[in-house]
């Protein structure tokens, strides 16, 4: 039995019921459990699970060690989290879950810890060649090189560390931007980049370390920084960038891009080295990254299928409701 646990499962159904459809065999054998946490038991992803637990908040004392304990209560093989600050906490923890049995699918402390923080992204990606926003954490070298024409209006003012795109705020204006900065502290100006937005879902094998899969997507509309509606499209040319950038910097699994196109350039904006809001999208054009991970668990390397999906199909989100009677 390979069973998996997804921390922090939210309201992310698809994902629980896409690792259910790859743990049971054509004739309904189940080969494996899907087991859910989350801190609320009103996070509707938990009842599709096969089993859950409602766990503490992850920032308190001992709550890594109520995670332990359900590894080992519930023979577990392999762990996850879809939200990115407790990537790092898994991360941080991968040789205690290696003894138990227990893979960590994601990418390692360090990785996690720049990919929370935006202005280690953007220096490294500045620093190993690849285009991005211009971003500034100091304010007047940002109105510097505005009066020398290297940036302009509009901006964002974002959190250095954040996601979901909690607190980004649109500024067209030095006055905006020091009313912005002086309610709150740890900001960052960067660039607004005018182009098409673009979502990659990549899955680089945790054993061989090979990007094993790409699926790319143009984002249509986005809603709460998610994807909401999307088709699905083929460039070789960004296969290539997408699979150097990942290999070069040493992410593992799952991981989630956001790209811009801008006069047929490419740029990277930000990664999520998880499961993205968006990645249902891929799932149903045929990029099964839940088999992959099920291969890596049980010990084999995947071979390369990027770009195995057709050009052009459409995603479409749209609300759903779970009803639940009270216990």
């Amino acid at each position: 039995m390979v069973n998996i646990l997804i921390l922090s499962a939210g309201t992310r159904n698809k994902i629980i019921q896409y690792f259910k459809n790859s743990l049971t065999r054509e004739n309904g054998e189940r080969i494996g459990n899907v087991i859910a946490t989350d801190m609320s038991n009103l996070a509707p992803a938990i009842y599709d699970a096969d089993k859950f637990y409602q766990v503490p908040r992850m920032t308190e004392e001992g709550y890594i060690d109520v995670i332990f304990d359900i590894c080992k209560k519930e023979k577990i093989s392999g762990i996850l989290s879809l939200i990115d600050p407790e990537l790092s906490l898994l991360a941080q923890y991968t040789e205690q879950f290696k003894s138990m049995g227990v893979m960590v699918i994601g990418s390692n402390y360090e990785l996690c810890e720049m990919c929370l923080d935006k202005m280690k992204m953007y220096e490294w990606l500045i620093e190993h060649g690849y285009r991005t926003a211009r971003s500034y954490k100091n304010k007047e070298m940002f109105y510097k090189e505005l009066g020398t024409g290297k940036i302009t209006y509009p901006v964002f003012v974002k959190p250095i560390k954040g996601s979901a795109s909690i607190s980004v705020n649109k500024a067209c204006d030095g006055e905006t931007i020091e009313l912005l900065f002086s309610h709150s502290d740890n900001l960052m100006i960067q660039e607004y980049l005018s182009g098409q937005e673009i979502g990659a879902d990549v899955y680089i094998d945790m054993i061989s370390g090979e990007v094993v899969s790409i699926f790319t997507k143009k984002k249509l509309a986005m809603r709460a920084g998610e994807t909401d509606k999307a088709v699905s499209f083929k460039d070789e040319m960004l296969f290539a960038l997408i699979e150097k950038f990942v290999l070069e910097s040493g992410f593992k699994g799952q991981v989630d891009i956001d790209i811009f196109e801008i006069d047929g350039e490419y740029y990277i904006s930000e990664v999520n080295p998880r499961f993205g809001g968006g990645y249902p999208h891929a799932y149903e054009c045929g990029c099964d990254h839940m088999k992959l991970i099920l291969n890596n668990l049980n010990n084999k390397t995947n071979e390369k299928q990027i770009g195995n999906y057709c050009d052009d199909i459409r995603m479409m989100k749209y609300n759903e409701v779970y009803i639940r009677r009270c216990e």
